[in-house]
């Protein structure tokens, strides 16, 4: 017992001499902030990396009861309600519309008036499987549903207004593209294994009807293996993904078969698994691809200027697991979806600056009247 008693004191002493001590100071390393570009130097830049949307905490104030909660139960540890399985994403006007899959409704991060709210969750026009996404002039909201086989519409706050369509025309619906007329709206159907229906329908989106198709199943010009998504380009250009033939094809507004560009490779410029696609005012054409864990921009002709982001099963900026889909707003930033990370992602063009356009809450100004 005297032993014990004396290594106790030993030890009391020297934490006592320790606490007497003067503690050397840490001069805290300073981390580089410079910003992530695309390219990288000496090439001009062209991109930045600007945020990543998680979840409601990043567009609106957190409420105190949710804080308190993940403090005390560890859970959300990036706060607010988060993605569980985004796929696709539009914009209007500053309000970033992003599809789940999982949690069956749409997530809207509304950046004018910094909140955060949701679309197709309940009542009329409740969502099941929500695909892809696009807006029209007015800022409604068109949702391609594709356990429902049917395109639903709603107002930007989420006011369900029609359906288009039904199990009747379609075998498995997958994206959905408004053409900046107005007058069409564009439905890419993947068809399947057992199904020749791999085709795209054009209908009236406001009426609902009809107007005509295009493409069938087949590798040949014009022909679709396992469409995924539609983009309109310059001069109504029409830019569809065609997955399983591991190329872009490229058609007249009317459906007339032009061009095609792409193959199936491992290199830059090569298709592995393309997904979704858009295009930009200057009719340059972005295309996700989920095997190589990234989106490349090519021109309007197909010609390969640029690719952004690398596969990593780490989640940080410009790294991903399983991209899926892509949009650019109406001030050139783009926005890219990467379900198996539950994130969005920004980038900002080079010659917009950060407190420049919609979602950083200065829309571009009116010529003035003269």
């Amino acid at each position: 017992m005297i032993g014990v008693m004396a290594q106790l004191l030993t030890a009391c002493a020297v934490l006592a001499l320790v606490s007497c001590a003067e503690v050397p100071e840490v001069k805290e390393k300073k981390v580089s902030e410079a910003p992530l570009v695309f390219p990288g130097p000496p090439d001009e830049p062209r991109f930045y990396y600007e945020r990543t949307l998680y979840g409601s905490s990043d567009v609106a104030a957190e409420d105190k009861n949710a804080r308190l909660k993940q403090l005390l139960t560890g859970q959300g540890e990036r706060g607010g309600e988060g993605l569980g399985k985004p796929y696709s994403v539009t914009t209007y006007r500053g309000k970033v519309f992003v599809s789940d899959t999982l949690q069956r409704y749409v997530s809207v991060f509304d950046f004018p008036n910094r909140r955060f709210y949701k679309i197709g969750d309940e009542g009329a026009g409740q969502l099941i499987k929500p695909a892809g996404l696009d807006v029209d002039r007015e800022g409604n909201l068109y949702v391609a549903d594709a356990t429902a086989k049917s395109v639903k519409v709603f107002d930007a706050e989420g006011n369900f207004l029609r359906q288009i369509g039904s199990d009747k025309w379609f075998d498995r619906l997958a994206s959905v593209t408004l053409d900046p007329r107005g007058d069409r709206m564009y439905v890419v159907d993947i068809g399947g294994v057992s199904s020749n229906q791999h085709r795209v329908r054009v209908f009236d989106p406001v009426k609902g009807t009809h107007l005509f198709d295009f493409g069938t199943r087949g590798s040949g010009p014009g022909e679709f293996n396992l469409p995924y998504d539609l983009a309109v380009g310059k001069e109504g250009r029409l830019y569809v993904v065609d997955a399983g033939n591991f190329r872009v094809q490229v058609f007249d507004r009317d459906g007339k078969y032009l061009k095609n560009f792409g193959e199936v490779g491992k290199q830059i410029g090569n298709f592995a698994r393309p997904k979704e696609i858009a295009t930009d005012a200057q009719g340059n054409v972005y295309v996700v691809d989920a095997a190589h864990g990234n989106f490349q921009i090519f021109d309007a002709d197909g010609q390969l200027l640029l690719f952004i982001g690398q596969h990593s099963e780490q989640d940080r900026p410009a790294g991903y697991m399983l991209p899926s889909g892509i949009h650019v707003d109406e001030d050139g930033r783009v926005y890219f979806v990467d379900q198996w990370h539950r994130k969005v992602e920004v980038f900002r063009p080079a010659r917009l600056q950060p407190d420049q356009g919609w979602l950083a809450g200065k829309p571009p100004q009116a010529p003035s009247a003269k």
